[in-house]
């Protein structure tokens, strides 16, 4: 009986093979056709450009129980934008010169107007030195007779317009909002010491009332001045903090009237703008973006 010889099948076809043949079966996949002869391989994707070697690794490499190699010498990360203005904030501090040019603006302005009053044209005759430990040498009383607008809310907003002096330039205290926050306490409290030098060298300085007016011969030169000047002004000046943070705002996000927003910063906060108009900005000029 004649054995049946081999059937082999090849891309779909069968085929018998000859008596005898050896028939070697084909392992490589059906899909995959067979390269030509001297055909160059493709070359295997490189890793981009600019990336570290260890950013080319396979995943398998870290399940394999091979972990990815850290760069070396990669970029330092770049500061965030919050840090950086952080660091700008802490190197310039408190600027003294453009500060005291504001106070001495104020400081003339002040006298400018005294001079608008005949009692210190008058006064302004005599030995200027002697007259002047006269008027510092005769305080002595609380009250000096005066009005009360002037003594309890003229005063106190003087105090507060230099106390916001003092923030707009430490930019530090101008950035802290009003709350809990340690920061705005304390530039709030080195404004009240600004404040108290200042309008004490207003009341009985060298350039002040008692030098220039000699408002002491007159039985003017009182303590009223000296306290409630920086004392209510630090009061006023932390109030207007407050009417800005929770009323000014409020209102700045509810309209997109300009002039009632121009109208809210100024007439809330009257000492914080005359301070803007001292170092020459608009009175309704705040830190925070511009209206």
């Amino acid at each position: 009986m004649k054995a049946d010889a081999p059937r082999v099948e090849h891309e779909g076809e069968v085929r018998e093979a000859a008596p005898g043949s050896v028939v070697v079966a084909d392992s490589s996949p059906a899909h995959e056709p067979p390269k030509a002869a001297g055909a160059a391989s493709q070359p295997q994707p490189s890793p981009a450009p600019g990336k570290h070697f260890s950013e080319s690794f396979d995943e398998e490499d870290e399940e394999g129980g091979q972990p990815r190699a850290e760069p070396e010498f990669g970029p330092a990360p770049e500061a965030p934008k919050e840090e950086a203005e952080r660091d700008e904030i802490r190197r310039r501090g408190f600027q003294w010169r453009p500060a005291t040019e504001q106070a001495l603006l104020f400081l003339a302005v002040q006298h400018g107007y005294a001079f608008t009053q005949p009692k210190t044209r008058r006064d302004l005759r005599g030995p200027f030195f002697r007259d002047y430990f006269r008027s510092v040498g005769s305080l002595s009383k609380w009250s000096d007779g005066g009005r009360f607008f002037t003594n309890y809310v003229a005063h106190p907003m003087q105090g507060s317009l230099l106390g916001f002096v003092y923030v707009q330039n430490d930019r530090r205290a101008a950035r802290a909002r009003f709350g809990r926050d340690a920061a705005y306490w304390r530039g709030r409290l080195k404004a009240v010491a600004w404040s108290a030098a200042w309008s004490t060298q207003f009341e009985i300085g060298p350039v002040s009332q008692a030098s220039i007016g000699n408002v002491g011969l007159h039985g003017k030169q009182t303590w009223i001045d000296l306290v409630v000047t920086p004392a209510g002004g630090a009061v006023w000046l932390v109030a207007e903090d407050a009417l800005d943070r929770f009323v000014v705002r409020r209102i700045e996000s509810r309209t997109d009237n300009l002039f009632i927003k121009i109208a809210a910063r100024m007439l809330l906060n009257p000492t914080r703008s005359s301070a803007n108009l001292l170092r020459f900005r608009k009175p309704w000029y705040r830190e925070r973006p511009s209206l």
